[in-house]
């Protein structure tokens, strides 16, 4: 190993935080360093945690082994227990350069993980860009206020903070000078943005900003979305702006009302066809992902019906379906449990309807003209977020935004040939 290297697991917070990892390990001149970034959404991120650390020592017998992310700040003593792990660090030390300068001297401790509800401020980190990326995340909000009973995240990232609008905005027109043309706004509660800052203002005015402010910037996204907090400024956004792109994902979990109750979520299913309508009445091209939870604590068939039903009622197409996972200490652990194997059905037929509608869109696609950002491998999005292929390869070099007809739909992508 000639640098450091990180293996990511979980968000795009996380994608985000592994570029500011390895970067502090570089510069902290660890360069026989494997970094295992963990996520602590479902027993099987934290399976597959494992998995890669015994890879790692494997495939590196020198190397220095790091855990960090949340599975580890949640359950430092676990990661710190395996035979394979030399030091652990918290969610809070791992974004600081003294953590890792620490670790390339000798007495460094093995674990290093503190409290996170005891910080009042989010840090700033200036990244000029991202290796072997053409689209860019940067963090606006880390942590989050509340508590949904399947989530254990808040333990792993402190309460809500944000960056003010005068951080978030340098570090904007500092990755498009670098050759970023897209931008994806990222965070752990994303719609609560501003709310522990002066004045309160909303996500949908920092957009609003960001845009205004940056008019180099060709394409702006949004990671996630909570349906139950997107304000009037930013669906003006969305209606007004095509350089913010119609595509978002929203924090749905289930589409039935005592589900979404149990859950402890701030929205109902009703809330959700309404969005997404609206959203459209706004801006007729845009298309809606979103996050659902199949086998939830005491969902009966009928319940799970109603969510699969929503997929189509509200018009949902890239969908993230989780089979429910336990986590220790969170109230739903502690709820009546729907079979394993159910959850796991459950969510095969969610997926099966997630890609009957992919299929959909796609096929309602062809004959279209899209832009493309154009990725490694000849492969790109669209401003829908559908993946293209680029036909005939290797006419566009990676990194650049080109206007393509798509042609064709195969293999759950998009075709697409460059317009000169």
């Amino acid at each position: 190993m000639s640098e450091p290297r990180v293996i990511t697991f979980g968000c795009r917070l996380n994608t985000y935080e592994s570029e500011i990892l390895r970067r502090h390990a570089a510069a902290a001149g660890l360069d026989e360093v494997v970094v295992v970034h963990t996520c602590a959404v479902t027993a099987e991120a934290e399976r597959q945690a494992r998995q890669a650390i015994r890879r790692a020592r494997r495939e590196h017998p020198r190397a220095r082994i790091v855990v960090t992310g949340c599975a580890a700040q949640i359950d430092p003593g676990r990661y710190a227990a395996m035979p394979e792990v030399d030091h652990v660090l918290g969610n809070g030390e791992k974004l600081r350069p003294e953590s890792w300068r620490a670790l390339a001297g000798d007495g460094a401790p093995r674990v290093r993980v503190g409290d996170l509800a005891r910080l009042a401020a989010l840090a700033p980190h200036m990244l000029e860009g991202f290796a072997d990326r053409t689209r860019a995340f940067v963090q606006i909000q880390q942590g989050c206020d509340h508590r949904c009973t399947f989530c254990v995240i808040p333990l792993g990232r402190g309460p809500g903070r944000s960056l003010p609008a005068d951080v978030v905005i340098p570090q904007i027109r500092r990755l498009v000078a670098h050759g970023h043309l897209e931008v994806v706004l990222t965070g752990v509660d994303l719609t609560s943005w501003g709310r522990d800052l002066p004045g309160r203002p909303t996500l949908g005015t920092l957009v609003r900003r960001i845009l205004r402010e940056v008019p180099e910037l060709p394409r702006l996204r949004l990671s996630s979305v909570d349906p139950a907090e997107v304000d009037g400024e930013l669906e003006r956004v969305l209606a007004e702006e095509p350089r913010f792109m119609p595509h978002l994902h929203l924090s749905v979990q289930a589409g039935d009302d005592l589900v979404l109750k149990r859950m402890k979520r701030r929205h109902r299913r009703a809330d959700v066809v309404a969005l997404c309508a609206r959203l459209r009445r706004l801006r007729p091209d845009v298309v809606f992902g979103a996050d659902l939870i199949a086998g939830f604590p005491t969902e009966s068939e009928e319940m799970f019906a109603r969510t699969l039903d929503l997929v189509d009622e509200a018009g949902l197409t890239w969908l993230h379906v989780f089979p429910y996972s336990e986590r220790p200490g969170t109230p739903a652990a502690r709820m009546p449990q729907v079979p394993r194997e159910v959850r796991r059905a459950r969510a095969a037929r969610l997926r099966a309807r997630g890609e009957a509608r992919v299929r959909a869109f796609l096929a309602g696609e062809v004959g279209r003209r899209r832009r493309v950002l154009v990725e490694r491998g000849d492969r790109g999005h669209s401003e829908h977020f559908a993946p293209v292929r680029l036909a005939p390869a290797g006419a566009v070099a990676p990194g650049a935004l080109v206007e393509v007809a798509i042609v064709a739909a195969e293999d759950g992508m998009l075709v697409g040939r460059p317009v000169t």
